[in-house]
């Protein structure tokens, strides 16, 4: 089995540590009937009455990889801002505090002026970014997908990138936003941060397809439509493993 280490470095207590993402499904998830009505049946028009939680594309996305966390509360307030001659603007930013541990640093506006989830930031204030206590290290060939826990609720979203996670093993630190800039409130700790999905760089060359492959598409959808339940699970879904 392919490895990946995460390697505590600044000291954070061991509930913190990262888990598989399967540690770390939604309630939303969890609750969600699999079936619409409850009743494990067709339709009643040739149709699967499977709910979304019967969507393995999505379980496998809010399964995959890992996940990490905060390591200490972060409470989030509104704080009135000024102009630069002192007088007030009439608006507010958040602002963060916590009791250990620093777990937010910052970047200036100016280092991403124009990006579209900026908001209503602007010249003067800046993005806050996590501080990632794990140094991650992959197997030489494999790189780290770190992206926005997926399909879950959440009161910011980090910005997504990639890591050659084999050659670069320092931690990586996640700028984020606030989906809501007005948001006051408690972050706790254990709150999911990021979600972390390794894998394996290869060279890729594009092809639009032709007529054998519309017939291999044809042919896989074809035996789709002989079952009303589970088709995707039970024919052509792979199993992936993160321990």
């Amino acid at each position: 089995m392919t490895q990946i280490i995460f390697t505590n470095t600044m000291g954070v207590p061991e509930e913190f540590n990262p888990n598989p993402a399967s540690s770390f499904v939604p309630d939303w998830y969890k609750e969600m009937e699999s079936y619409i009505g409850g009743t494990k049946k067709p339709s009643g028009h040739g149709m699967t009455t499977g709910t979304i939680k019967k969507c393995m594309p999505v379980f496998d996305a809010i399964v995959g990889g890992y996940i990490i966390t905060t390591y200490t509360d972060v409470f989030v307030s509104q704080k009135p801002t000024a102009n630069e001659d002192g007088t007030p603007t009439g608006e507010t930013m958040p602002w963060y505090e916590w009791p250990s541990f620093g777990p937010i640093h910052f970047h200036p506006i100016e280092q991403a002026p124009n990006h579209p989830n900026k908001g209503p930031l602007k010249k003067g204030f800046s993005y806050p970014k996590w501080i990632n206590p794990w140094s991650i290290t992959t197997p030489p060939g494999y790189s780290t997908l770190f992206t926005a826990p997926m399909h879950r609720e959440s009161v910011f979203t980090i910005f997504d990138g990639i890591v050659d996670t084999d050659t670069y093993t320092p931690p990586v630190n996640f700028p984020f936003v606030l989906n809501d800039w007005k948001f006051e409130g408690l972050i706790p700790a254990g709150t999911p941060i990021v979600q972390v999905i390794p894998f394996k760089r290869e060279s890729w060359e594009m092809k639009i397809g032709a007529q054998d492959e519309l017939v291999d598409q044809n042919n896989v959808t074809t035996k789709l439509r002989t079952r009303f339940f589970d088709s995707y699970k039970s024919q052509f879904r792979q199993v992936k493993e993160y321990k």
